[in-house]
């Protein structure tokens, strides 16, 4: 009797250019003969592999990222054309004013260097064209959004001053009836000039109405443009516009343009709900960049920060485009978003996208009706799944096809793992477990080595995160035990499945010991391969499931190197033994997802590292290491999942020693670096963010018992201690958590502080006042109280919502609530209320609070008094004053620091006080 050779029960899709004969008697098991090849392939081959994926990536993110247009002069742009060296002087202009915070005289002139540009573009519009340009004042106004980053707080506003410009074509009869809104802001936070954020958005915006506004023929709507303040404190200016101006009832689509570093690409990061946007601006985009992934990070919360682009979708329901500037995010906010750092072409890339866009749908006789009242399933059926393709070529599809779609993919692919491990029996089943295990190994051990050295860096170095200034820094120290661990683990998981495997075929009487031992490593090599593409299954469907735009990642990392595997391996035929993956394989498997994602890796993980600079955004509430675990994590999480294929070939390699031993070089010589600090954490263009306050405290001042006290604090959002940054200031400073200081929107656990001359450059008729002027107890009780924020026009008051059921905001002498009655939402027990205004701005204001039942009774219980010593209401001021000790350490400050600014940030001179419990 002919005896055939036994495949693997589990590569029934193997292939093998080997065939088994040979002739026995019948009834005696037959010795196989299979000349198996070489197993090792070539060191320098995947040592050269290995360079040419890097350098590639590399390159594809520099073409697909830093690739920009050259800048255009005014001649070589034309008259209807788009021009960065016109745009340019508009950043200079502004940014010579210096920071342009609302409530500051500066902020008027950027307004009116605005306004002035804008009656120049309606003076030299095309006669067929209507130019209408006017400078809005707002009422006083109070903005409560639902999400995001200002959940839980009510910001109000007054004294706001906006510039608006309309254009639309002449002899349009119904132009003004429905108009795109085109969106930026003019103000700045206080720490900075401002060059990216947003003064390149206000002049692109100009330079865009401009252009715009000599196009005659083919318009059918307008164009706004809205030039707003109040943006940096909290959305303020998009909300007064939307509820107060005229136009804003004809608006039918907003677009936003923001910055979160300097230069650079924009791209789009939110887009929709109606994905007719989108589309549009994918279709006639000269440069388009946009990744849906950017936007599911942005919307879970990941990247803590608000556009107005929110305040038009929530409160508006519009839906549209939000573009940010993202090079360089550690600069955001700090005094290095400065014209020098600007990126030349960023101006040209984006107004060259932007012109044809606005152009092409301005000329739509109908927009999509898009209502803020159409159901959720209808609004996630809209939403588009959109990514670029190296800058020039945008992909976008919806929602809806998207489920189709990964749903089929979803569906075969299991079909076809159920059916191969039905056919295969329980050693393709157990073979398939430990082959999923070395995946989780993979992650296990990749998490485990980078967050080793993420906790083992603060020890070693001077600062937790040294590598701000010089981001290449986290290749040797986070990517290289990230890759180190992803080997061991697969390597541990190879062991597992080979020693499995081995117990398998050893039954095979007709395979020698030799030709078994071959056998066995080739096929879990190709287990280990065909794991790394479950692995992305797992992700498609949770991404399916929860209606990720950010799924298509594992659409394209599933199919491209499941089809190569299917194309250069699988056979039809079971009667073959396994043989070494191809390289072609691996080529032709990798090649489009890496085209398609390593750019946008890279992107993601420089916007993460700039965004460490602002980290702890409660300074001392976090260990130090936690910066450098958010960058292990992404980093391991990236490499885990992108080298789970090309892992698969390297335990058949003759380079794996070589390949382990240069990465070890590699993080060694990234962690000398580090710990004799060749390389600056930190340099005078990228900084670490802190602030120096002089702050007034009267929250023991009850009554007149006892003054104020006075004290400077400098504390930083920065992870690390503030060592070196005292010994160059001097001034008596002292730093550690034994002074806690509570700034109403966020506290200071670790910071550094001063009794020393901090008397002088305030007085006590500065400091703020809350008066009870009624308190009626009863069912329902009642408290009017009286506040006073003195010369304060920027002011947050935090209130007890543990004792208050609910509370009226109005201001003194008005009729009118600025908060009414009615729900309010907390977080950690408080609502916060936001104040900013203009300089005539008011100052006096009644605030009614109504208490929860019972808490009449709690507030009197003497013993919890005693034992609690939670406020009901905490209000800080601030104040845009240099006192002199303010001016001394400013003046010592390192160069190395920069005052950082947001909407919670204090001034540089604010005042505490409050309310007890106890009234």
């Amino acid at each position: 009797m002919r005896r055939r050779p036994v495949p693997s029960s589990t590569e029934s899709e193997s292939s093998s250019s080997q065939q088994a004969s040979s002739n026995a008697a019948d009834g005696e098991d037959t010795q196989i003969n299979v000349h198996v090849g070489n197993q090792k392939r070539s060191s320098f081959v995947w040592l050269t592999l290995f360079l040419i994926i890097t350098y590639c990536c590399s390159s594809i993110y520099r073409y697909q990222f830093e690739n920009l247009p050259l800048p255009l002069t005014a001649q070589e742009a034309g008259k209807r054309g788009f021009s960065e060296i016109e745009a340019i002087k508009h950043v200079k202009a502004l940014t010579q004013l210096g920071p342009h915070y609302v409530g500051s005289e500066l902020l008027d002139l950027a307004l009116q260097y605005v306004l002035t540009a804008c009656e120049t573009i309606k003076k030299t519009a095309h006669w067929e064209v209507d130019v209408e340009v006017d400078f809005f004042h707002t009422k006083s106004g109070a903005n409560r959004l639902a999400g995001g980053l200002f959940k839980g707080k009510t910001l109000v506003y007054s004294h706001l001053n906006h510039v608006v410009i309309r254009i639309l074509p002449k002899y349009v009869s119904d132009a003004r009836e429905e108009s795109i809104l085109v969106s930026s802001h003019v103000d700045t936070v206080f720490s900075t000039e401002g060059a990216g954020d947003c003064s390149s958005c206000v002049a692109v915006m100009l330079e865009l109405a401009r252009g715009i506004s000599q196009w005659a023929h083919g318009l059918k709507k307008s164009i706004i443009f809205l030039f707003n303040t109040g943006e940096e404190e909290g959305l303020n200016g998009a909300h007064s516009f939307i509820t107060q101006h005229p136009w804003s009832s004809t608006v039918r689509m907003a677009i936003d343009l923001e910055a979160m570093g300097i230069g650079g690409k924009s791209g789009i990061f939110q887009a929709g709900p109606h994905p007719w946007a989108i589309e549009k601006f994918a279709l006639v985009a000269k440069y388009p960049t946009g990744q849906s992934i950017a936007q599911d990070l942005f919307s879970s919360g990941a990247i803590k920060s608000a556009t107005d682009f929110q305040v038009y979708q929530e409160v508006a329901g519009l839906s549209g485009l939000d573009f940010a500037y993202v090079d360089n995010s550690a600069v955001y906010h700090t005094k290095n978003d400065k014209l020098e750092l600007l990126k030349p072409g960023s101006l040209q890339h984006l107004g060259e996208n932007m012109l044809p866009f606005l152009l092409h749908v301005a000329a739509y006789s109908h927009f999509p009706k898009v209502s803020a009242t159409d159901s959720e399933e209808n609004m996630d059926h809209n939403n588009a799944i959109y990514f670029d393709i190296l800058g020039t070529y945008m992909v976008v599809y919806g929602q809806k096809f998207a489920k189709m779609l990964h749903i089929s993919v979803i569906l075969q692919s299991l079909l076809i793992w159920i059916t191969s491990l039905l056919m295969g029996g329980a050693p393709a089943a157990v073979s398939f477990a430990l082959s999923y295990l070395s995946v989780l190994l993979v992650w296990v051990f990749s998490l485990g080595f980078s967050f080793l050295v993420a906790f083992i860096l603060p020890l070693i170095s001077s600062t937790p995160v040294p590598y701000i200034s010089s981001p290449w820094l986290v290749v040797g120290l986070f990517a290289a035990p990230a890759f180190l661990g992803a080997l061991t683990g697969q390597h541990l998981g190879y062991l597992l499945l080979q020693k499995y495997l081995l117990n398998v075929y050893s039954r095979r009487k007709q395979l020698s010991p030799t030709i078994q031992v071959d056998i066995v490593k080739f096929e879990a090599e190709r287990w280990l391969y065909k794991a790394g593409s479950f692995q992305w299954l797992i992700l498609l469907i949770l991404g399916t499931y929860y209606k990720l735009g950010s799924s298509y990642l594992a659409l394209v990392w599933l199919i491209s190197p499941t089809f190569a595997y299917g194309f250069f391996e699988a056979t039809l035929t079971p009667s073959r033994l396994p043989k070494p993956l191809k390289l072609a394989t691996l080529l032709l498997g990798l090649a489009l997802p890496i085209v398609i994602s390593s750019g946008t890796f890279i992107r993601l993980a420089a916007t993460v590292i700039g965004s460490v600079v602002r980290l702890d955004r409660n300074p001392g509430s976090t260990p130090e290491w936690l910066g450098n675990f958010v960058i292990a994590a992404f980093i391991a999480a990236i490499l885990s999942l992108t080298l789970v294929y090309l892992l698969s070939y390297i335990h058949l390699s003759g380079s794996k020693r070589t390949i382990v031993l240069a990465t070890l070089v590699l993080f060694g010589l990234s962690m000398a670096f580090v710990s004799l600090g060749v390389v600056p954490p930190f340099t005078e263009d990228t900084a670490r963010a802190v602030n120096v306050v002089h702050v007034v405290d009267a929250t023991e001042s009850f009554d007149d018992r006892q003054h104020p006290m006075s004290y400077v604090s400098l504390f930083s959002s920065t992870p690390g201690k503030l060592t070196k940054e005292i010994e160059q200031i001097e001034e008596g400073f002292v730093c550690g958590k034994d002074k806690a200081v509570d700034f109403v929107t966020f506290s200071v656990k670790y910071g550094c502080w001063t009794y020393n001359d901090t008397k002088e450059g305030w007085s006590e008729s500065d400091i703020p006042a809350l008066r009870i002027d009624s308190d009626a107890k009863g069912d329902k009780r009642a408290t009017q109280v009286s506040i006073n924020t003195k010369a304060s026009v920027r002011w947050a008051l935090a209130i007890n919502m543990e004792e208050i059921e609910d509370f009226r905001l109005e201001e003194s002498g008005s009729s009118e609530d600025l908060i009414p009655e009615g729900k309010k939402e907390g977080m950690d027990g408080w609502h916060t209320i936001q104040f900013s205004g203009g300089k005539n701005a008011p100052t006096l204001f009644d605030l009614t609070l109504y208490w929860r039942k019972g808490s009449a009774q709690i507030a009197h219980d003497e013993e919890r008094v005693g034992k609690d010593h939670t406020p009901l209401l905490k209000l800080r001021t601030d104040m845009d004053r240099l006192t002199p000790i303010t001016q001394r350490v400013l003046a010592k400050l390192p160069s190395w620091c920069s005052l950082f600014g947001k909407s919670t940030s204090p001034h540089t001179l604010a005042f505490l006080t409050n309310l007890p419990v106890n009234l």
